[in-house]
């Protein structure tokens, strides 16, 4: 079915990081909510009111507020399909964030309102009618919701959409809480306790977590966040394979809704190399990982002395120095200025964020350990933190 619906209303479905395709999924997405949505909220209304039940009513307004969020899915993949203007040059994709960040709302409004429905109903119960055409009709909306959940995964891998991954969040936890709906109409029959109202309540806090999760995946793209390990590595070790490249560092990535990122990085190359030769490298880097990462990467040419022994030697021990103290530090940028009472070595010191130890109390820490090493040496050193988020595993 999802092949079928995406050959018969996305053109060229195949050229995803085609602005225009992209949008095409995300209004099949939209348009195929509102329709499974609305088509849910009246099915299970009219059972929830035959039931008089208070559970199945909010699932089915749980229900209506999933279309309202198709709604937002839908305007937002129009709006975020614009193209760059002079007020926003680098294009509308964040809308597809903040998409997702009013459907994240609509859903804890939602869950807010069920609670109070459901306490009012624990409060003062009514009897719930029992029918097998209910049950019927509450197996028949897991599955819907159950399809629309690997139907918008399928397409949320397609085009890699934050709002799509939502959906399919707020699917799965509707698919639980109409489960929970589906308890409580059966146990109803057969116990007399007023367990309507407390699956209500269950139901609502189904609903609310899934609205926190979207939430909490939502901010963090508009706030900006670090760069993959994995990525920045694959990125860093493509820079470095071309000759004449012998480094790289200060890898930031900044994104502007997917498949819109734009980055700035440092390339190391030999100091006495040909400068027109290695502009015209960078240059050639540049074109290439836009091609193969989809990046907009801005290459900074940084010449670095590499012929020199002693030089090699000192940056060697200087980094095992450094190591020494946290494997998860690291330099570049290393220049030696000889003086005639002293020598500074002169770095750049990446530490990583929320780092523990103090930065003046870890500067101190390297330069006592590089004088004791060799008493001429001064540590000059500039603290910076890293843009890139290093695996846990």
């Amino acid at each position: 079915m999802t092949n079928l619906l995406v050959k018969l209303f996305v053109r060229d479905s195949e050229m995803v990081e085609n602005l225009e395709v992209r949008t095409r999924y995300g209004l099949l997405s939209g348009v195929v909510g509102i329709i499974v949505n609305t088509v849910l909220f009246i099915a299970k209304l009219s059972v929830g009111r035959l039931a008089n039940s208070i559970a199945i009513t909010a699932d089915a307004i749980n229900n209506l507020s999933d279309a309202g969020a198709s709604v937002v899915n839908l305007v937002g993949f129009k709006l975020a399909g614009k193209s760059a203007d002079d007020e926003h040059p680098f294009g509308h994709g964040r809308i597809e964030y903040i998409s997702a960040l009013i459907v994240s709302f609509l859903i804890l409004l939602m869950g807010i309102e069920l609670v109070k429905s459901s306490i009012e109903r624990i409060i003062n119960p009514k009897v719930t009618t029992y029918s097998v055409y209910f049950i019927l009709i509450l197996i028949a909306s897991i599955v819907g919701k159950l399809w629309l959940a690997f139907f918008n995964s399928r397409l949320s891998k397609k085009i890699d959409s934050p709002v799509m991954e939502a959906v399919v969040a707020d699917s799965l936890g509707d698919t639980a809480a109409t489960g929970i709906t589906l308890i409580s109409l059966v146990l109803s029959r057969y116990i007399s306790f007023p367990i309507d109202g407390y699956m209500g309540v269950a139901v609502a806090i189904f609903v609310f977590i899934a609205g926190v999760n979207i939430l909490r995946e939502t901010v963090g793209p508009l706030l900006g966040e670090p760069m993959d390990y994995e990525l920045a590595q694959k990125i860093e070790d493509r820079i470095t394979s071309y000759e004449g490249v012998v480094g790289a560092h200060d890898l930031m990535l900044h994104n502007y809704g997917p498949g819109r990122n734009f980055g700035s990085v440092h390339a190391e190359v030999p100091s006495d190399g040909d400068l027109l030769q290695s502009h015209d490298t960078i240059d050639l880097i540049e074109k290439n990982i836009k091609a193969e990462f989809g990046i907009d990467l801005v290459i900074h040419l940084d010449p670095i002395v590499v012929n020199d022994e002693r030089i090699n030697f000192l940056r060697e021990q200087t980094k095992q120095i450094i190591k020494s103290i946290d494997e998860d530090l690291s330099i570049h940028d290393f220049r030696v200025v000889d003086g005639p009472t002293h020598t500074n070595l002169i770095f750049d010191l990446v530490v990583p964020h929320g780092y523990q130890k103090r930065k003046n109390k870890l500067v101190n820490e390297i330069d006592q350990k590089l004088s004791e090493f060799n008493e001429r040496y001064y540590a000059v050193i500039t603290v910076e933190s890293s843009f890139i988020k290093k695996n846990t595993d």
